[in-house]
Order: C-alpha cells, then structure tokens, then sequence
C-alpha cells in the first residue's frame, strides 16, 4: 500500500480559507482537494481559535512595547533625578553643622537616617556627643588644658605636683592618663625617633629658615582639647600661615583621623588654590596614609614639626591661645550645638573683624582674599 503523502501546512490554510468563505460546500471542498470533509471542519475551527489567538498576542505585543517604553522612560527619569541630586548636594553648605541644621528629625515621610544619606551627611555626625569624663577628671583636664597654654614645658611630674599644690591631690598616673586623653604633651627637645605609629612615614620640617611672603605658601593644622560642662570634644583647623585666616574647621568627640581628613578636603575644594606645602605635627591623625594621600594627590608637599617643637608649628598654636581665652575659657558650653555656634561666631570675628599686628591692623580674611 502505498504511503500517503503528508498534507502541508500551506494547503490546509487554503482549504480552511476556502471554508471560512463559504462560497463552496464541505463537501465540494473534500473532493476538490481530495481529503476527508472531518479534516476541513478540523483545520477551520483551528484557523478561527487562532486567529482570535493572533489578536490576543497582538494586544500583548502592543502592551509589551507600552512596558518597555515606560520602564525606558522610568530608567531615564531615575537618572536624571540621581544627576540632580548629586548636583544638589554640591550646592549645600559644606560646613557639617549647616548640613545638620537641615535635618528634621520630626518629618512624618523621612527618617533621619533617609534625610542624612540625601544630604551627604553621616548619621554619626548628626547624633555628635562629647566624650564623657567624671565631673572631677573634667576641672582637672581643664586646669591642666590652661596651665599647658601658659607654660608648654610642664611635663606629667611638674603638672602632677602643681595640681597637688593647688589642692587637688592626684597621682602622676592619673594626670598622664588625663594629657593622653587630651593629646597634650610637654614641648622640649627631643630626638626625632620616637614615632606613635611605626606604619605611618614621618616627613622632614621643610619650614626651618624659609620666609614665608604669600597667602597659600604654607597652609598649617593641629588639634585642640575643648572643655564643656559635662564632656570635651577635640577641634582640627586649617590655618593660612601667611595671612592666618582660618580655611576649615571640624569637631569631633574622638581622636580619628576621618574629621582632619574633612577639614582638609574642605579647605582644598574651598581655597583659590592649593598650599605649595603643608604643616603638621607628628600625630597619628597627620601621619596616616589616609591624610597624607589627599596631600600627595594634589602635589603638596608635606611638613611635620620635630618632636617637641611647638615652635615649628607657631601660627596656628597662637590661633589656639587667643582662642581659648577670649572665647572656650568664658563660657561653660552644655551642648555640641552651643560649642559649634559659639565656634562659628567667634571664628567669623576672628577672620573678619579681629584686628592683627602681625598683619598690620588688618583682619586675615582681608589679607587672604587681597592677596589669594
């Protein structure tokens, strides 16, 4: 017998045609095309079921192209709206305070963490609280703070018996742990070998008999113990040797390096232009790689003082002294927000308004921006 010959697709799309058409019976069709009448009464209901499929995957289609437009234009909006934000945050004040002031910590729609990571802000920094010490530790870090300004050479014996002199009986273990925590150390003569962090490179004084004649020669920094009523915080500052205008200045409730390196950053992007060099003194803060990195990208050359040399870092020790007695050693500061505003009003008259002899009358900030 011989094999029947498969029927193509084509001719059964025909014949389904053809009976969709009507113009010929079932029958006419079967003999017309030799093949049974049960085989077209099949191939057309197939070709009405798909048809009506055929619609349906055109409506998908169409739809699908609607999904991919809109998720097209929804990524577009998305980067758009990152763009923005990024161009918005270089506009904020690039003080961390003026940043803070922006935070609304009652908002019904963002959380506190939300608003921080919109403004560039670190949720630490928001919730800044001075480092605690025993309200007797406190008077005690404050007299040695204030004896250390007017004689730099009392060490940890001399100061121990001055204190006990005074009344406060206290033993020399107690007050080295105390100039520890406040990073205060007696200026004398050292060899340059002792090294807080062996990992961290120690860079030469690049200072010693240079005459420095022009604003952004030598840009200088250091850190400070600040006395409150119930705690301390530490204030790093940027000093412009020349002119003594002060570029930036950060707070902090510890001793990390990460505000110095806020400070820094903050006076390179501010500035007219960059320090041919910069001076330090030995700490950890200032010798790390981190510090010294931001230094180096730039191409600034870096100086740190001898050990026990304050004189190496003269400028901005002075600025630390008149500081503190026209203003830190007058108040009482209950919180980090009076100590920071306090800072901002007196840093502003400072530049401004405080006359300079070395300046010859004139205020730093005139100096700096006359001659920048």
């Amino acid at each position: 017998m011989a094999k029947r010959k498969p029927i193509g697709a084509t001719l059964k799309a025909r014949v389904a045609i053809a009976a969709l058409r009507e113009q010929k019976t079932v029958s006419e069709l079967a003999r017309q095309h030799k093949v049974h009448s049960t085989q077209i009464h099949a191939w057309k209901k197939k070709l009405l079921d798909g048809a009506a499929e055929l619609f349906e995957r055109g409506r998908t289609g169409s739809r699908e192209r609607e999904f991919k437009q809109r998720e097209s234009e929804l990524f577009e909006e998305i980067g758009r709206l990152k763009m923005e934000l990024e161009w918005l945050k270089k506009k904020l004040p690039s003080l961390t305070d003026a940043r803070r002031e922006l935070i609304e910590p009652t908002h019904s729609s963002f959380s506190i963490r939300r608003q921080c990571g919109l403004i560039g802000l670190a949720r630490s920094t928001y919730y800044l609280e001075p480092a605690g010490e025993t309200l007797e530790n406190l008077r005690l870090m404050r007299l040695i703070d204030e004896q250390h300004l007017k004689h730099p050479h009392m060490g940890r014996l001399s100061m121990t018996q001055w204190l006990n002199n005074l009344g406060h009986p206290v033993n020399i273990k107690r007050v080295r742990r105390l100039m520890k925590l406040m990073d205060i150390a007696a200026i004398y003569p050292q060899p340059r070998t002792t090294i807080r962090d062996r990992q961290h490179k120690v860079y030469p004084y690049l200072l010693r008999e240079m005459e420095i004649v022009r604003v952004n020669q030598v840009w200088a920094t250091d850190i400070t113990y600040l006395p409150m009523a119930r705690g301390f915080m530490y204030l790093v500052a940027v000093i412009d040797w020349f002119s003594r205008h002060i570029l930036s200045w950060r707070l902090s409730n510890s001793l990390e390096s990460s505000f110095c390196i806020e400070a820094l950053e903050e006076a390179l992007e501010i500035a007219p232009q960059h320090p041919e060099i910069f001076n330090s003194d030995q700490g950890t803060q200032f010798t790390s790689n981190t510090f010294t990195s931001v230094l180096k990208k730039e191409n600034i050359a870096i100086s740190m003082d001898g050990k026990g040399r304050a004189i190496d870092n003269v400028i901005i020790e002075r600025f630390w002294r008149s500081l503190k007695y026209e203003e830190i050693y007058l108040k009482e500061y209950e919180t980090v927000a009076d100590l920071r505003s306090s800072l901002t009003s007196y840093l502003q008259f400072y530049s401004t308004e405080r006359p300079h002899q070395s300046l010859d009358g004139h205020t730093p900030k005139s100096v700096y921006n006359q001659t920048a």
